[in-house]
């Protein structure tokens, strides 16, 4: 117990103070900044928490270079925004009827009624103290539960099971992310094999780079995570903008009437909803590949079907926005669980949390990260330590520094961000277009790197309009280089066996679950269809 204490004090130290012992406000300035950013964000159509990380990151990086000293600042800003935003998108979907992100539509359902009953700023609290709530709870059993999981896992799986794991991740998003599970694998596939080109493990020189000298040592990485998000986002939304104005115009902002403060009786009244729907959103937040979609539905689901009154909810009712808000917040802290634990990102957020600490310094997210190794001075050779260890800590400081802001001051900057709901497409993707492929320019080596972002815009351009969810072809690319270094791992290490992945039980029953899932994923669309 002494030696955890110890390493928890070293990752608070290490956020509060540089290695000199002076105190340092620049991770939380840029905290308190990226939280600030988010919960504008979230209130913007058109944008949304993913979106804005992805465009954040090459300019972090441009800003403070990729030094183990940037690594705090860039995910402290990182952490912020992902909270941030998921609280934003309350704004337009309570005053304008207007969901930002699909989650979001859940609370227009009740939150929109109250607006119009004049109540706008009272739902509005009540979705403040709802997501923060959530997002709370679910950091508390991130901070539980990743060491102790990735200890077990550390200490059962080796190069063949973990290879495995891999692998059943992989299906596991293909089947719950989207409608078309057998598509979903496919372009998890496809990103696997994009992902190979140019460097190689083998050491036999580049490999499918089509005689293209600047793709030999691989696709820009961030290049091609943003193409697919941003730019495939921006193409969609430039497609989409006209209709999407007309509907904003429909929608009514009524003026503030009777006492709009949240009393005690009132949240007395919510706490169940919160409660319950905190829980929903920390578990499916924990499974790789569900996201706030599905917490936000089965939030609201499950506190109607628990409710006396069912039939009001719809009517514009606290409780609606509470249960909505909770489970979708939750998620943000729990989807941190299997990338703390297992390097497997859950779902978009996560995903530039993984590019963001692989782009800067030398840490490392997996179950290696939780080895409480014990701290020696030895003169000559300095401090051992497991500075992996202490930088898990300093996330989840940043973690908790995050969510005392939004506690404090998140709520008041929520309220004055209406007038952004009103902002138009039309002006706000050529903007985020520009931004774009001017910090992917600068970070990934020229124009190389504006053919990729394109090229892979096109990409998730194609992949929304055939209604294929895009999680696991960016799960696949991001994960297909550490699949490759397990399966030559393993190869070498069983002397050349080819079959070595078959001569794990565990391995074996890896394996066996993931053609299970495809396969009952793959039966459920002809189900229906019959």
């Amino acid at each position: 117990m002494e030696l955890v204490l110890e390493y928890v004090i070293r990752g608070i130290t290490e956020v509060f103070f540089t290695p000199e012992g002076v105190f340092d406000w620049l991770p939380i300035i840029m905290v308190f900044a990226g939280l600030m950013l988010g919960i504008a964000v979230g209130a913007t159509p058109g944008l949304n928490g993913p979106f804005a990380m992805a465009l954040s990151l090459p300019v972090l990086i441009w800003v403070f270079g990729v030094n183990n000293e940037a690594l705090l600042p860039i995910l402290g800003f990182l952490i912020g925004l992902m909270k941030g935003a998921t609280l934003g998108g309350a704004v337009p979907a309570i005053l304008f009827n207007t969901p930002g992100t699909p989650d979001a539509y859940l609370t227009t359902l009740d939150g929109y009624p109250m607006n119009l009953k004049g109540e706008g700023p009272k739902a509005l609290k009540i979705a403040h103290l709802s997501s923060v709530c959530g997002d709370t709870f679910s950091d508390m059993v991130l901070f539980l539960t990743a060491p102790v999981l990735a200890v077990l896992i550390e200490s059962i799986l080796d190069l063949p099971e973990k290879a495995a794991l891999i692998i059943l991740s992989l299906s596991f998003m293909a089947a719950v992310a989207g409608n078309a599970p057998l598509k979903g694998m496919m372009v998890g596939v496809l990103g696997m094999l994009l992902a190979l080109i140019g460097s190689t493990l083998s050491g036999y020189g580049p490999r499918m780079t089509l005689g293209i000298l600047e793709l030999g040592n691989g696709l820009p990485l961030s290049s091609a995570i943003l193409g697919v998000l941003i730019i495939g986002e921006v193409f969609i939304a430039i497609e989409d903008s006209a209709r999407e104005r007309l509907q904003r115009r429909n929608a009514v902002r009524s003026p503030v009437r009777g006492d709009n403060r949240l009393r005690w009786p009132d949240i007395r009244r919510i706490l169940p909803q919160i409660g319950t729907s905190a829980l929903i959103g920390t578990m499916v937040g924990a499974l790789p590949g569900i996201g706030t979609t599905l917490a936000a539905t089965l939030g609201y689901d499950v506190a109607k079907r628990l409710s006396k009154h069912p039939e009001k909810y719809g009517t514009g009712i606290p409780e609606g926005v509470a249960a909505t808000e909770a489970a979708n917040s939750a998620v943000s802290g729990a989807n941190l669980i299997p990338v703390m634990s297992l390097g497997i990102p859950g779902n978009f957020a996560a995903v530039f949390i993984i590019l963001a600490v692989e782009s800067v310094g030398d840490f490392t997210l997996g179950p290696h990260v939780f080895r409480f190794t014990e701290i020696k001075v030895i003169e000559g050779y300095g401090t051992i330590i497991n500075e992996d260890l202490v930088i898990a800590f300093a996330m989840f400081t940043l973690m908790v520094l995050a969510n005392i802001f939004n506690w404090t001051v998140g709520g008041l900057f929520l309220r004055s961000l209406g007038v952004l709901a009103r902002v138009p497409k039309s002006i706000m993707m050529p903007v985020v277009l520009l931004i774009t492929l001017t910090a992917v320019y600068a970070q990934d080596g020229g124009f190389i790197a504006i053919w990729v972002v394109m090229f892979f815009g096109l990409v998730g351009y194609v992949l929304r309009r055939l209604d294929v969810s895009i999680l696991p072809f960016v799960i696949g690319f991001l994960l297909s280089p550490r699949l490759e270094e397990l399966i030559r791992g393993g190869y070498s290490a069983s002397g050349g066996d080819a079959l070595f992945l078959l001569k794990s039980p565990l391995a074996l029953a890896f394996l066996g679950a993931a053609i299970l899932i495809l396969f009952f994923a793959g039966r459920r669309p002809q189900r229906r269809a019959g």
